[in-house]
Order: structure tokens, then sequence, then C-alpha cells
């Protein structure tokens, strides 16, 4: 019997979603909650895995037999902030323009979401396991999503393949890029800045250290692997954030400024920065001298490992299944949390609906086309999980 279309209902939880203003830096609750009943009324079990203090939380549902060799639908319920942009519609209400679904987080990542839920009406009495794994932070450095795979893998029967939904245009994709994020404190003391001998410029003392940053960023894109199947190529590091001072006439007291390093498999961003952080803490040592309010710090905010392609992956193979992609192996640069799951030993492969040049945009968009493939992904998933 042919399975049934998905598009229709995908389309309307993708709305409900949509509606929900989960911006990393609001709360997840309310979205979570919704799911939760949706859950409840097709008698799924589910499970979440709340943020230390409380204020988000990853959500893990299990469709099926309580078996090993099952599938984890990933994805991420948290957004980019829409601040600023110039949108044509309401971010948080679901659009359809010209065949595409316009909304904050359409393509990223609410239409897998919304997908993976249609899905689960059709999972009523499978023989084989799927569970669905939504995240909180993932935006801000996939935050929520170890102490997710952790529950995984310490207390459900373990799973054989997990796939993440990124936008990769329902594309198996097999690697991505890690990415670490760090804060760099410089503090002086302020002082007419006619005096400069009576203070300290953390903004002037700053600019060394954006400096050596820059001239690194420059050596690893000199030094990248042409073979590399990553555009670009080799690590790249871009400072993103600079805050300082208070008037032209001031020595700053403060200077803060945020970088990234993104990293291909086999490269450790802690060598990369060893030199840059004794840099850091000579200057520490040097303003100290001057100033004992004064120091300079580095402070790491998030670490995201990269995800290398595996050999004859599990995860892989099951998706090019399902999707009958039969295309060359595919590598991004952006990062999520593949490489997590990766790490705790799950064969993993990302694939979702939409395209990453879509993501973070203003008017962002999935089109209606690629969520029509999304559900015929999830209509052959449900195939195979009634074996």
């Amino acid at each position: 019997m042919a399975a049934p279309d998905l598009y229709p209902a995908a389309r309307e939880i993708l709305g409900k979603l949509v509606a929900f203003d989960t911006t990393s830096r609001l709360s997840n609750l309310a979205l979570i909650e919704w799911v939760e009943a949706y859950l409840d009324a097709h008698g799924a079990a589910h499970r979440r895995v709340p943020s230390p203090d409380g204020a988000k939380s990853n959500l893990l549902a299990s469709l099926g037999p309580a078996m090993e060799g099952g599938v984890v639908l990933s994805g991420h319920t948290d957004v980019v902030p829409v601040d600023g942009q110039p949108w044509s519609s309401d971010p948080f209400g679901l659009t359809e323009r010209d065949g595409r679904l316009y909304g904050r987080g359409t393509c990223d990542m609410k239409g897998f979401l919304a997908l993976a839920l249609a899905a689960v009406p059709g999972l009523k009495g499978a023989t084989r396991p799927v569970h669905l794994a939504f995240s909180y932070d993932e935006e801000i450095g996939c935050l929520g999503a170890p102490a997710m795979i952790e529950v995984i893998r310490a207390q459900l029967p373990l799973p054989s393949v997990v796939v993440v939904g990124e936008p990769t245009d329902m594309q198996a994709v097999s690697g991505h890029k890690g990415i670490a994020t760090f804060r760099v404190t410089v503090t002086g003391r302020e002082a007419h800045s006619s005096q400069t001998h009576l203070g300290v410029s953390a903004v002037m003392e700053a600019i060394p250290l954006m400096a050596s940053l820059k001239a690194l960023g420059e050596r690893l894109e000199r030094e990248a692997d042409p073979a590399s199947p990553f555009t670009p190529k080799g690590a790249t590091l871009t400072i993103g954030i600079v805050n300082g001072g208070t008037a032209h006439n001031i020595l700053a007291r403060e200077c803060v400024f945020v970088f990234d390093l993104r990293t291909p498999p086999g490269l450790d961003h802690r060598v990369l920065l060893a030199p840059f952080r004794a840099e850091v803490e000579a200057l520490d040592r040097a303003l100290k001298a001057r100033a004992p309010e004064a120091g300079a710090r580095v402070e790491a905010r998030s670490d995201v490992p990269p995800f290398a392609p595996e050999r004859d992956g599990a995860a892989e193979a099951f998706v090019r299944g399902l999707t009958g992609d039969n295309g060359p192996s595919r590598v991004v640069a952006f990062a999520a949390e593949a490489g997590q799951f990766q790490g705790a030993g799950f064969s993993t492969v990302i694939c979702g609906p939409g395209s990453i040049e879509q993501a973070h945009q203003p008017d962002e968009y999935v089109e209606v086309d690629q969520m029509r493939k999304g559900a015929a992904f999830m209509g052959r998933l449900i195939d195979w999980a009634h074996g």
C-alpha cells in the first residue's frame, strides 16, 4: 500500500513550530511543551533532558520497540536572531510565496523537525525503533546536544544510525568542520587620553592580539591542503565581535572581542592557538606590571568537534538508500552536532531539506519541493521501520 503524503501534515506542523520564537537567547520550553502534547496525542514515549538551570530542554522520543539498531532523527529547536534584518513578512509566521515557505527556522532547521513529527503517526506499531532527538542552543555552540547524546548512549537501546537534519538539499553529507569560539578580554586603566602615562588603553593593547589572529588566519589559508574537500579548504579564523571604550578622549578600560576557529578533521585548535594563548599570558603579566587591575585573558565559549567521513559508514549508506542519492561524497564547512554524535560512537550522516545558503538570512525560506522530498524520505523511513 502506498505511503500517505506527509507534506500537508509537515507544513501544518512547521507553521506551529515557526510561531515559537526560540531565538537562542530565549527559552525553548513553550515549543517543547507543544511537541510533548503532540507526542502524547499519538501515544509516543518521551522525556526531557533539561539545561542545568532548567530554562531550556532537549527532548527525546522513542517510537517502535525497545531494541537496538534504531535510527535517531536529530535536530535543534533554537534559531538565530532576526534583530535588524529587513524581513518582508513576519519572521515568526509561516508565509508561502512562489513555491517557498518563509519564516525564521524554516530552513535551519524546523523544516526537518516538522517532517520528523509528521512521521510519528505512521510509526505506530513499527517493528524497528525510531528516536527523535531535539536539542537546544545549537546555534551558540551545540551546547545542549552533549547531555542528550549521553542519555541516548547510556539509557536507550543503542541506535545504529543518526541522521542530523541540517539543510543539505536532502543530499547525504558525510563530514563537517569543527568550530571553537573564544572571548578575549583586555582590561586597562581609564585616564584622560592626553595623559597616556597615567593609564592603559585596553583597545590599544588588544590591537596586537587581533593582528596576531589575523596573521594566523592568513597562514592557515596559505597552508590549506589543496586536496581538501572543504570550501574553504583549510581552517578559517574570524573575529566576529569587537567592543571597547566609552569616548575618544578616554583611555579605554576594557576591550572585548570574540573569534571563532573552524577546523577540518585532523587539525587541533588547541595546538593552533597555543602561541596565541602564550601571547595573551605575556600581555597579562605586562599589563599587571603597569596597573594591578589591568590584564588580559582568553576564555573558551564553545568547542564543537569536526565530523569526519566514515569509511563504509552505515548512516550514509542508510540515507542514500532512502533518498536514492548516488552522488559523490560531500562535506560542509558549517558545524553541527554530527561531530558530537560521532565522537560518542554513533555512525552519523547529515541530511535535511533546504540549503544552508538560505539559513540565518532575512526572509529565510525552505522550498516546498525540498519539503516534499523530505516527506518522501520520511515515508520510506516509515516503510523501513515497519520492516
